[in-house]
């Protein structure tokens, strides 16, 4: 009699389930339509009323029992992330504008303890009303706008805290990489946290802006629970200042995630993870002509006769570690030409900027 219930419990639960999925397919393959012509939309007014349709339905499916695990796999222009702890999903999408500004949505899909269940929440881009780098705790309604593509889960306790790895194209001539902190209060989502320990201080977030021309590492590596990261030099000392020309220089920068706050450690030592402890290649020999196997240690070794760049290990272990040499500085061209020249319009960075203002420039 047991076996006969178990057996109808699995199979009522499959079907369930089955019904389910049933229904968020049907909502993707719309979805996957209303997405796919806010694409093709080819003027203002026409994204706006695309993008309405589809951001509320976006809505109303993300409310649906079981949409934390479903993967929307053919909505190709949608971010979308969660958590480790699966407690939070954002949906992150951008739509750009006829003079190639970009506007972003955010939709925060949460998990109520109390009531234990999700509840949704809203991101608004309000950048052209805020700082381009805007340093302080954001509410909701003041969002700079971004797309996140990692949420990293750091919380303590009963309070909810993930850092967020983001993306923002932000205009035709630069880009920008991000490090904020997610929070709530109550289900009021709020952003940034004085959590990132730096030389000049504790800041509430980070950015690196850097050339659009140049592609910015920025990941997690949860073996040493790091962010790492390319730093960034301009081009040419004369353009110092102006991050429209900075672009990664082969140095790694990473945070560190030490005593509930990330800190900045310059300087370390990319890992790739565990390999083989040996190597074979093929190497033709002179005489003969001949393809030979050869194996090699899969090992590096740091030269003794230049200052050595800091490992996870050497972090994470409290090693003493020489303090770093003044980086010398790189000049990645030999002659500075023309199309390097100042780029009119280019943003001071000593000044305050409103983050659109200068994208139709």
């Amino acid at each position: 009699m047991k076996v006969n219930i178990l057996f109808f419990t699995i199979f009522f639960l499959s079907k369930i389930n089955a019904q389910v999925d049933s229904v968020l397919i049907k909502r993707e393959e719309k979805l996957t339509i209303l997405l796919n012509e806010l694409r093709a939309a080819s003027t203002n007014k026409e994204k706006e009323s695309k993008n309405l349709l589809f951001k509320e339905y976006l809505l109303e499916s993300i409310k649906l029992d079981k949409v934390i695990d479903y993967p929307f796999l053919e909505l190709k222009t949608l971010g979308s992330v969660k958590s480790d702890d699966n407690k939070i999903r954002l949906f992150t999408w951008n739509v750009e504008q006829d003079d190639h500004s970009q506007k972003y949505y955010c939709y925060i899909l949460r998990l109520d303890s109390k009531k234990k269940k999700y509840v949704t929440s809203e991101l608004i881009d309000n950048s052209f009303m805020i700082p381009a780098r805007p340093d302080g705790i954001l509410e909701a309604k003041d969002w700079y706008g971004a797309l996140y593509y990692k949420v990293i889960n750091i919380s303590k306790g009963n309070k909810e805290m993930y850092t967020l790895l983001g993306y923002d194209m932000n205009t035709t001539m630069s880009s920008i990489k991000l490090i904020d902190v997610l929070t709530f209060s109550g289900n009021i989502p709020r952003l940034g946290a004085p959590i990132f320990k730096m030389k000049e201080g504790v800041l509430k977030r980070v950015f690196y802006e850097h050339s659009e021309k140049a592609i910015m590492s920025l990941k997690y590596e949860e073996q040493y629970k790091r962010i790492i990261f390319d730093h960034l030099s301009p081009e040419d000392p004369s353009m110092t200042g102006f991050y429209s020309y900075y672009v990664p220089d082969f140095i790694y920068d990473a945070f560190v995630f030490q005593k509930d706050k990330w800190i900045f450690v310059e300087d370390v030592i990319g890992i790739n993870g565990e390999d083989k402890k040996e190597l074979s290649v093929y190497v033709q020999n002179k005489r003969t002509g001949k393809l030979a196997k050869k194996t090699y240690k899969n090992k590096w070794e740091a030269p003794s006769d230049i200052y050595v760049a800091k490992t996870p290990d050497q972090i994470g272990s409290g090693e003493n570690v020489p303090p770093p040499k003044k980086r010398r500085k790189i000049k990645l061209f030999r002659e500075k030409s023309d199309k390097y020249s100042m780029y009119p319009g280019e943003i001071n960075p000593n000044k305050s900027h409103k983050k659109r203002d200068h994208r139709s420039q």
